[in-house]
């Protein structure tokens, strides 16, 4: 199926206004491209550590929107036009002038499914739950992984690297503190290395659904992995739900920018001597995270371990 694509040329003084236009008259949904830069708390929880680089906000604004074939595509065009005449007569609309175009109906949720296949860390394979399990793998641990929206598939370097350190500290019996744990994907490893129970926070409501989804797949029972949405930084709801003195090892692949700030608060879950394994941190950002725990007096750095840009800190609470 082909849907019609149009896209308006405007402002971004206009955008706000054109949102409810659209809704009056039957469009659901539109995408904006513009050079505004996001706010601190747009960037918030987001898994991008650097940003591209926009040219300077000249006020101008792509607003974008998609009829099928079914839409009374004449209907909607003639009542945009008048919508358009009317906020004129108030807001600068910019140019105002409207493209069209066709694009193919995807499923973009599942597309990207086709890209992700059964892999190994070392002597743990990693498996889509929808893939069949490779005979030449069967004596390897198996973690079985469906992220939907979530972050986390494991074939990410810094992911990785938390895998491998997991398996270098995770004993029987031990208690994770897991730190946007994304799809659960070190939680489950962790549990599945001996540890008894997980603690998962994470920003995204996607999150939670994908942790619960993950623990049936890999026959593991819910009551070994909590999973709250959360900020454990500045939110006492969650650092009382959490817990303190209470774990072995904490873990966070979250954002450079990110572990900076967490590192302050974790200490005071830990147990004495626990661990610290830190990822997501792009190799620029390397000395950043390091001096942040250096000037942690709760904290020693043990190790520091890299695969590709990205690289991965691993601490112990003094």
């Amino acid at each position: 199926m082909k849907w019609k694509k149009f896209t308006l040329e405007t402002t971004t003084e206009a955008v706000d206004y054109l949102g409810s236009l659209f809704e009056e008259i039957g469009i659901e949904g539109m995408e904006i491209e513009d050079n505004v830069p996001l706010t601190e708390s747009e960037t918030k929880g987001m898994f991008i550590d650097i940003l591209p680089e926009l040219p300077p906000d000249d006020g101008t604004a792509r607003v974008s929107f998609y009829l099928d074939d079914d839409a009374d595509a004449d209907a909607i065009l003639a009542a945009l036009k008048d919508g358009l005449s009317e906020l004129a007569s108030y807001v600068d609309i910019g140019a105002g002038t409207l493209t069209a175009s066709e694009t193919e109906d995807k499923d973009w949720i599942n597309n990207w499914k086709q890209y992700f296949k059964p892999f190994t860390v070392d002597d743990i394979l990693i498996k889509p739950t929808w893939e069949e399990l490779p005979e030449e793998h069967r004596d390897k641990l198996l973690i079985q992984i469906d992220p939907g929206t979530a972050f986390g598939t494991g074939q990410h370097e810094t992911t990785q690297l938390c895998i491998r350190q997991l398996k270098k500290y995770v004993k029987p019996g031990m208690e994770i503190l897991d730190l946007g744990t994304g799809s659960g994907i070190l939680g489950i490893t962790a549990l599945k290395l001996g540890a008894d129970h997980v603690f998962g926070t994470d920003l995204d409501e996607n999150a939670i659904t994908a942790v619960h989804e993950n623990l049936a797949a890999n026959g593991v029972p819910e009551s070994a992995f909590t999973v709250i949405k959360g900020d454990i930084i500045d939110d006492k709801a969650v650092q009382d739900t959490a817990g303190y003195g209470r774990y072995d090892i904490a873990v966070a692949n979250i954002l450079a920018d990110v572990i900076i700030r967490i590192q302050r608060e974790v200490p005071v879950h830990l147990k004495p001597g626990a661990i610290f394994i830190t990822s997501g941190i792009i190799d620029m950002k390397e000395q950043a995270v390091r001096e942040a725990l250096e000037a942690n007096d709760a904290f020693e750095i043990l190790e520091t371990t890299r695969q590709g840009e990205w690289v991965s800190i691993t601490a112990r609470k003094r």
